[in-house]
């Protein structure tokens, strides 16, 4: 199993360290209306952990006393299920402050939730949500039977309200299974070419993110004997470059508990921060967290492989840079269809 640290010491990158907090990232619960095989929260429709009115209470506070975060980035499971969201939603827009809604498109078809887009438009919020693949039967592989069908008609409904017109709209896409994500720009020109021609959808930019080995993916990667084939994959394809820019060096994760880690993955793997700050209760000014040891995992290297991987897409433009010694674009995705041949 690769070392992710020996392999930061190895490229004078060692230890990494927290810059300024910019961004929380809060997992507010993890109900969703779907149970992705991706999922590295392993969320679902009886998933019953959600944040208390205090905890939200609390990050509003922590807005309030830090005006060095200018982004609120709200994920979940499907964060818009949430009793507590749209009171969330419209107090840190009101605090001036960026908010991100993490949608999986289908929640905004349930009952319910019919004037949800409506209300994220009225406020301005920034969408980034998760298409894996133009084509339905990737799609409905991957999360479920029917599922591309009301992405799509999710996609019309908020492109009616000016979303990929001028409110910020942005697609992710995950491979399907144990490869890495193609270059970024090719793929986006591809989701655009496809789905304007096929549905006349719009947005704005495409987030290719890397399958994180934890969680429910861990466990798929175990059953099909392909865990260490792929984190060695990873660990082949380490790029330095995406070092700089890793999401961990500016955004606190926050569980629905209230207890903050290092980044969403080290949140599901329940790996703490190595300082005193354990809790959204433990300090008011995030500024103390400035300098701090990140910890480090095996699954680290899901972020620096290749162009590199967060949830703002990749890192960096290139993704095999002279000297690095990648072995190519072995294991990494053609499209969101095929893989390149070795």
């Amino acid at each position: 199993m690769p070392d992710f640290d020996a392999r930061l010491r190895a490229h004078g990158l060692a230890p990494l360290r927290r810059s300024a907090v910019t961004t929380l990232q809060l997992q507010i619960g993890r109900r969703c209306d779907l149970a992705c095989t991706h999922c590295h929260v392993e969320a679902g429709p009886k998933r019953t952990e959600a944040m208390d009115r205090a905890g939200v209470e609390r990050v509003l506070h922590l807005l309030r006393r830090n005006p060095a975060v200018s982004l609120l980035d709200v994920t979940g499971g499907a964060p818009e299920l949430h009793p507590e969201f749209r009171f969330l939603v419209a107090e840190a827009r009101a605090l001036g402050r960026r908010v991100i809604d993490r949608c999986n498109l289908t929640v905004l078809l349930e009952p319910g939730q019919e004037d949800t887009a409506a209300f994220l438009a009225a406020h301005g919020v920034e969408i980034v949500a998760s298409l894996p693949c133009y084509e339905a039967p990737n799609v409905d592989r991957q999360r479920g039977r029917g599922v591309y069908a009301r992405s799509v008609e999710a996609l019309r409904r908020l492109n009616a309200l000016g979303y990929g017109r001028g409110l910020r709209l942005d697609l992710v896409y995950n491979p399907q299974g144990a490869s890495l994500p193609p270059p970024q720009a090719e793929l986006e020109a591809r989701y655009r070419d496809e789905l304007r021609a096929r549905h006349g959808i719009e947005f704005d930019h495409l987030l290719v993110l890397a399958n994180m080995p934890v969680r429910r993916f861990a466990s798929a990667l175990a059953r099909d004997r392909q865990y260490e084939r792929y984190l060695a994959l990873l660990g082949a394809h380490f790029n330095p470059a995406t070092v700089p820019g890793l999401m961990c060096r500016t955004l606190l994760s926050i569980a629905w508990d209230g207890r903050v880690y290092d980044c969403d993955f080290h949140q599901m793997q329940e790996l703490p921060p190595t300082g005193p700050v354990r809790t959204i209760w433990d300090a008011d000014d995030l500024a103390v967290l400035a300098g701090a040891p990140i910890a480090t995992a095996p699954h680290c290297f899901g972020c620096t492989a290749g162009a590199g991987s967060s949830c703002g897409g990749a890192l960096v433009q290139e993704a095999d840079p002279k000297g690095i010694g990648s072995p190519g674009r072995r294991g990494i995705a053609a499209n969101c269809v095929a893989l390149l041949a070795p």
